[in-house]
């Protein structure tokens, strides 16, 4: 085996080594969180909610509002009164104080499979771990006293309703004292949309100018971050035709701006647009009416860690005896595909589908689980969905596997020509390569066009990869038995004979996890196995020894990806193996599957070796 052979064979089997050993043993690293430490703001202590007030609409730069503590602020939310939230996908309560959306779960969610499971909460109050809220107000222009507008820490009243809930609105009231009454009128539908409707009376004798804004605001960075390169986590934003996306990291970098007294992003809307956080399946978002233009801003306040989206609105100038109006809606919930396409259909919430994370090739990942998603309508499992979605994409690429696999069973009839080629160049490399393309020349064959389906597979493969782990519908999605989770690894374990012997599988974060392979991953490389038995081994030792680890190595590798990829990949592998054995059979090539597969188990004899 010459030089060149040898390094070939290290760089390979090194490089599946490094992989294997980054994705199992090095996964992403988890932000650590404190038990007994909640938030930075809640140990500091020194700035509350009122920072979360944008710059008056007329204040010059470096305006400030003076700051609350976050003590103060949980002290007086747990004394003022709350409004119910119920709905048939939401629950939770409003606070009074500020009228903020801060006690929200999903009924149809929960954090794990187990059955006594808690359903996932969503929003927090300030004073809890990983406070979460969304907040509404008015910032005061002109003349108009910040008193004189309700904030995020005003004490509202019910004017009309009792609970929320999509047949039943709620009004809030507050009268300022000096001629101005403002309401908040709060309705939900049956799913994850809020509309808040913001209204200020004049009953005095002066006009008013002020500012309507919105306000999502994070006390740190959540526990649950993923921090994985193909997912985005964080802020997430259109402008106008621009869809931004910004993640934690990066929003605490951002330059410090002096109006804002923060780091902060503002970015002006011309006509459409949102502005939020997103997770890996849920997500706030605040929306300003289709064709309302408004200033979108990304704020970070370091010494208290709180992230904030805000929605700034147009001043109005409320003259006496007027009173003016202004709509608005609060997206917060599950990142539902078919959900969020409705908002965005019916509702006119621009390009709203491009909140669920997509990626670089988006014009994949968006058709295919377009088609998932119906055929999911149809069957009703995901996992018998993602082999129909198999069958499509195999049908939809056939010319082409048609044309490789012709090309294939015309390079199989070429081989004793070949062989005659090798033996009358000897070792000129250079005369070998020009006498083949000339037999390849005279056959009309295209050595290239096997590798054309593989190219095209791949970025299948990675576009579903991007799908099966962003999407909502795969979450905790059952196929068959034991796969009760397509977007979690199959959690069967050889170890233990896949459950015949008592003990259980090991951790994902065990050592053993390596080889801890499931049902799945195992049929995966047998099919791979198969599929390369359709043709003899290589006559060249070193590329013979190389295909034929290939199946195993990727067995290894694909072992703890999400079981809905590796279906995929066997129901490929199973139907890429039926067309290429047809295909080859119609054009006088009869492939000996049985012959190869002995002939792998046959030792050679020792001087032939």
């Amino acid at each position: 085996m010459d030089d060149q052979n040898k390094n070939l064979i290290l760089a390979t089997v090194l490089s599946f080594v490094v992989i294997t050993a980054w994705m199992l043993l090095f996964p992403p690293a988890e932000t650590p969180v404190d038990p007994n430490v909640a938030t930075a703001t809640q140990q500091a202590g020194t700035i509350g909610d009122n920072t979360l007030v944008p710059p008056s609409a007329d204040a010059p730069a470096g305006t400030t509002v003076a700051a609350d503590t976050t003590a103060d602020v949980t002290s007086e939310l747990a004394e003022a009164g709350r409004v119910d939230i119920d709905t048939p996908a939401l629950s939770g309560t409003i606070s009074l104080l500020g009228g903020r959306f801060d006690d929200l779960k999903l009924k149809g969610y929960r954090e794990d499979l187990a059955e006594d499971s808690p359903i996932v909460t969503l929003l927090h109050p300030t004073g809890t771990p990983q406070a979460y809220y969304a907040l509404y107000g008015w910032t005061p222009g002109g003349q108009t006293a910040a008193e004189d507008v309700p904030g995020p820490k005003t004490l509202w009243a019910v004017e009309s309703g009792t609970a929320l809930s999509p047949d039943s609105p709620v009004t809030l009231v507050w009268n300022n004292g000096n001629g101005m009454t403002f309401r908040r009128t709060l309705e939900v539908d049956d799913r994850f949309l809020f509309t808040i409707t913001q209204s200020v009376e004049n009953t005095g004798a002066t006009a008013q100018r002020m500012a309507p804004y919105g306000v999502l605001a994070r006390h740190g960075e959540p526990n649950d971050l993923k921090g994985f390169f193909i997912l985005h986590e964080g802020v997430v934003r259109q402008v106008d035709k621009e869809l931004e996306e910004m993640d934690y990291g990066d929003a605490a970098d951002l330059e410090f701006d002096d109006r804002e007294a923060a780091r902060a992003d503002v970015a002006q809307v011309e006509e459409n647009g949102w502005i939020g956080f997103t997770d890996h399946y849920w997500m706030t978002t605040l929306i300003p009416s289709p064709g309302q233009s408004f200033t979108s801003v990304i704020r970070y306040a370091a010494n208290a860690d709180i992230y904030q989206t805000q929605v700034r609105l147009p001043t109005m100038d409320v003259a006496a005896g007027e009173t003016v109006a202004v709509e608005t809606q609060l997206f917060a919930g599950a990142k539902e595909w078919e959900t969020i396409r409705d908002y965005q259909n019916d509702n006119g919430i621009y390009h709203f589908l491009d909140s669920i994370d997509w990626g670089l090739f988006f014009f994949l990942t968006k058709p295919i689980f377009a088609v998932l998603h119906w055929l999911n309508g149809l069957i009703g499992n995901m996992g018998w969905s993602i082999i129909g979605l198999t069958l499509i994409i195999k049908a939809v690429l056939l010319p082409l596997a048609y044309k490789s696999y012709v090309s294939m069973a015309k390079m199989k009839e070429l081989q004793p020509e070949m062989e005659k080629i090798k033996e009358k160049v000897g070792e000129d490399k250079a005369k070998l390569q020009q006498e083949m393309m000339a037999l390849y020349k005279k056959e009309k064959v295209n050595p290239a066009s096997g590798c054309l389906p593989i190219l095209m597979q791949i970025p299948i493969f990675f576009s579903l990869y991007k799908v099966i782990f962003v999407t909502l519908e795969l979450r905790h999605a059952p196929w068959i038995g034991w796969i009760n989770d397509l977007s979690a690894p199959d959690p069967s374990s050889i170890l233990n004979l896949f459950g015949l012997l008592p003990n259980a599988a090991p951790s994902p974060e065990s050592f053993l996890a390596i080889i801890s392979l499931g049902i799945l991953p195992i049929i995966l490389g047998i099919s791979m196995w198969l599929q390369q038995k359709l043709n003899p081994a290589p006559a060249d030792a070193t590329q013979a020894m190389i295909f034929a680890w290939m199946p195993w190595v990727f067995m290894f590798m694909l072992g703890r990806f999400a079981s809905g990829l590796v279906l995929y990949w066997i129901a490929n592998n199973t139907i890429t193996f039926t067309q290429q054995y047809l295909i080859m059979r119609s054009h006088g090539h009869k492939p000996d599957v049985l012959g190869n597969v002995l002939k792998t188990f046959k030792r050679k004899p020792k001087d032939a070796e």
